[in-house]
Parts: structure tokens; C-alpha cells; sequence
């Protein structure tokens, strides 16, 4: 006689640049150090987009496979060796979809449990889900490699963005004094998130150093956009110690501005623990911290306000594709 295996839902990739296969597939079961999540939302990143194009070459997926990095959701069984969760939890993360990982597109992942953390109490899953990847690229940049302190000129370019979002009320909560590149009609919604906007459209490089720190540079640059944009950044810093970091570092730049500077540049690649497995506890520490923040009032993701099924994950990243999101496209997993 045969049991059967229990089974999910799962969009799976057949091949770069087509839409998902909506199938069932075997539920995993969570093996020394993991947890079973049932996942109630999913996160969508422009990464994850690039990921489905086969653009990606820092984050491959063998395909077929399930994609999707972040998710929020409940705890259902607990490996060997795991203390940290316990059945009934609701946690967060960003948890695969590169490396050979299963994604979370998925209405069940089995976890590495050190990239987890516990949701924050006042959050909704849905906006749960859209934190862990750009709020870990943010507190890299900002805390573990530029040392951001209290009083210090921050600029973060891209300043309404996913990482720029972040960004901007992470340097605010550790007491900085925020500025954010974005269009005239982002102004509001920076000042909003506690920086003082820039007009990207219109102030130049020379223009905005002038007018906020009297000609002397921002302590932190933070760049989101890559491109042209880092290289601004760059003449962006503080002379005689400031700091750039860039979670986009693509393309050809030249370093002189920033060594006539006497300033420094770090990069940012937050998938690293994944596709190693070096350092994932880490992960979970910060996600820790952004729940605290979260439940002192002090931190909240921008939420695009339209709502998509597993069954249209295809045209979730088609959204994100058209460039028209207005803040984080989440797929409830659980309706």
C-alpha cells in the first residue's frame, strides 16, 4: 500500500523569460537547522524580475525551479536542532530563490531558521513581506560597512525607491541627518519617511553639496540607482573621510573623485549568505532589529496597493517590469 506525500501549490520556472506554471509539488520537509514556514506573502523585487529574464548572472537559479526571496508567514514544524521558533510563529525573511534554493512562491519553504526572524506585532504579512531584502541591503550599507552614526550627513540616492526607502529611515532612526535624491512628486513621501528631498531632476552635484553641507560632502553616500549616479556619488562625499556605498556597482567608473576625497567606497551584496551559507545568522539578527524598529513606529514599508494571487506571480513582475509600482509588490500566498 501507498501514501501518499502531502503536496503545494508553487509557481514553478521552466525557462528564462516565461510565465510561471502554476503545479503542485511535494511539500518539503525541514531537516537539521531548518523550520517549515507556511508562507502567507511574498515579496516581489526587481531582482526577482531579472532572476526570471535570466539576467542575473550574480543569482543564478537552476531552472526549473520555485523563485521568490522574501516571505512572511507561520511556522508549521521545526527541524532538529532548531530552539529558536517553535510551531505557531510568525516569522519573516529573505529565504531563497538563488544558489538552488527553493524560492517562496510557494505555499510551503523548508528554512535555513538563523534567516528568520520573528514578524513584527504591528505589521501585516503582506507588509511584513516586503522588508527583509531591501532592509537587509540598507542596514549593510549603512550600519555594517559605512558606520553610520548619530549627526552625521547621510545622502541616499534613490531616496522613495526599495533599498532607498529603507535607507532613508534607517539613517533616521540612528540619528543622522537625511537627505534623498527623487522626482518632485517623491518629495513629499521622503520628507515623510524623515530625509529632506533633493530634486534630482534639477539640483546638480555641486548644487545640492553647496546648499547642505556648505561645500564639504555628506558623511554616507548611499547609492541605489548604480550607473552614472555612483559616479555622483562620488563626488558627492565628505572630504577627508566620508564614505560611499553602493548596492549597484555595475559599469565603468572611475575612482579619481572619489580618492581626491580622500573618501572610501564599500560594496553591498546581501544574497552572499545564501549563495554560501556563510554568515546567515546575520540575516536574522538585522531582521531582528528592523522589527524593533518597526514596533517603536519607526520603520514601515511603502506598499504598492494593488493585489496579486499566487496564480498571477507572472503579473506581479510584469508590474514591477512596467517601472509604475508605487511602492513594495507583495503576492498573498495564503488568501
Amino acid at each position: 500500500m501507498t501514501t501518499s506525500l502531502p503536496t503545494m501549490r508553487a509557481a514553478v520556472l521552466d525557462a528564462a523569460g516565461q510565465p510561471f506554471r502554476i503545479t503542485e509539488l511535494t511539500r518539503p520537509v525541514p531537516t537539521e537547522g531548518q523550520v517549515l514556514v507556511r508562507i502567507h506573502a511574498a515579496g516581489v523585487n526587481p531582482l526577482d524580475t531579472k532572476i526570471r529574464a535570466g539576467q542575473a548572472a550574480h543569482a543564478q537559479q537552476p531552472l526549473p525551479s520555485v523563485l521568490g526571496m522574501d516571505l512572511a508567514g507561520v511556522v508549521e514544524a521545526v527541524g532538529p536542532g532548531v530552539t529558536k521558533f517553535r510551531r505557531g510563529d510568525e516569522v519573516y525573511g529573505l529565504a531563497g530563490g538563488i544558489g538552488g534554493l527553493q524560492g517562496t512562491l510557494a505555499e510551503y519553504i523548508a528554512v535555513d531558521a538563523d534567516l528568520l526572524a520573528l514578524k513584527p506585532h504591528n505589521l501585516s504579512m503582506r507588509e511584513a513581506a516586503g522588508i527583509p531584502l531591501v532592509f537587509i541591503t540598507a542596514w549593510e550599507g549603512l550600519v555594517d560597512r559605512a558606520k553610520t552614526q548619530a549627526g552625521q550627513t547621510v545622502l541616499v540616492h534613490g531616496g522613495a525607491g526599495g533599498v532607498g526607502h529603507m535607507a532613508v529611515q534607517l539613517a533616521h532612526s540612528l540619528g543622522a541627518r537625511v537627505f534623498a535624491t527623487g522626482s518632485p512628486a517623491q518629495a513629499e513621501t521622503i520628507r515623510r519617511l524623515g530625509g529632506t528631498p533633493i530634486d534630482y531632476t534639477t539640483a546638480s552635484v555641486d548644487d545640492y553639496v553647496a546648499q547642505h553641507t556648505a561645500g564639504e560632502g555628506f558623511d554616507v553616500v548611499y547609492d541605489t540607482v548604480g550607473g552614472a549616479v555612483l559616479d555622483a556619488s562620488f563626488s558627492a562625499a565628505r572630504r577627508y573621510g566620508g564614505h560611499v556605498v553602493s548596492c549597484l556597482g555595475w559599469g565603468t567608473h572611475k575612482l579619481a573623485p572619489l580618492s581626491f576625497r580622500a573618501a572610501t567606497y564599500s560594496g553591498v551584496f546581501t544574497l552572499l549568505p545564501m549563495i554560501t551559507g556563510r554568515g546567515r545568522a546575520h540575516h536574522g539578527e538585522i531582521l531582528e532589529a528592523a522589527s524593533r524598529l518597526a514596533e517603536a513606529g519607526r520603520l514601515l514599508p511603502l506598499m504598492d496597493a494593488r493585489r496579486f494571487t499566487l496564480a498571477q506571480a507572472t503579473s506581479a513582475h510584469e508590474a514591477i517590469e512596467a517601472g509604475n509600482a508605487q511602492g513594495r509588490i507583495v503576492i498573498d500566498i495564503v488568501a
